[in-house]
């Protein structure tokens, strides 16, 4: 399973509101309103304390002198198409490991999941996959990569046009809202939630590990 403490919670995902500049970016015009352009291509990352696996040669026993494989996801990168009617995301990675005992040549696979969240809390679509690590005789470090995709409508990942004027609108100094960030209503921050999908990537761990790496 990939819900364990704070996962869902604590995978910080910054809304796409921009200005004329970079999305991302929120920016205030002298105060009084918020320029925004929005992009539908889902936000990528890796949830806390599943981008790390550690393997023991007895199981039960966590102690650094029963490590058998440490392994490790980086390089985490998207490209996203948001033209069509179906924004497609592909999210690659790589994964590097080490283990502890280098005689003679070994394969080691690891599962993974990829997963596309709604509003950061709701799981539409989950896969999980496999990363075969070859270990040569003699060798310490090993390398593989993976994969994992999103298909999202794009309808559903953009914003209604009353919220994006809601947000956008220029506001003057001395108005009764001048000084409210529209971001903060209720109504507002459940449309953008609604409209903000997530595609995450990380080992698929068992409770033990979970714990393990939550507790490190």
């Amino acid at each position: 399973m990939i819900v364990r403490p704070r996962l869902i919670a604590s995978v910080a995902v910054l809304v796409a509101l921009a200005g004329c500049k970079t999305t991302g970016d929120i920016v205030v015009d002298e105060g009084v309103g918020i320029s925004a352009v929005r992009s539908a291509c889902p936000a990528i990352g890796i949830p806390d304390y599943t981008g790390d696996v550690t393997l023991f040669r007895t199981p039960g026993s966590t102690t650094a002198d029963n490590i058998d494989v440490v392994a490790a996801m980086t390089n985490v990168r998207a490209a996203c198409n948001d033209t069509g009617d179906k924004v497609t995301s592909q999210v690659t990675f790589d994964v590097l490991a080490r283990r502890t005992d280098t005689r003679g040549a070994r394969q080691v696979t690891i599962p993974y999941f990829s997963a596309v969240l709604r509003g950061s809390n709701a799981v539409i679509a989950k896969r999980i996959g496999q990363v075969t690590l070859n270990f040569a005789d003699g060798q310490e470090r090993a390398q593989a990569s993976g994969s994992g995709a999103a298909f999202i409508d794009r309808a559903e990942a953009t914003l209604p046009a009353d919220i994006r004027e809601r947000i956008t609108r220029k506001r003057k100094a001395g108005e009764a809202d001048a000084a409210i960030d529209p971001l903060s209503q209720p109504d507002i921050k459940a449309a953008v939630a609604r409209a903000t999908f997530e595609l995450l990537v990380g080992f698929q761990l068992d409770q033990s590990q979970l714990n393990y790496n939550g507790t490190r």
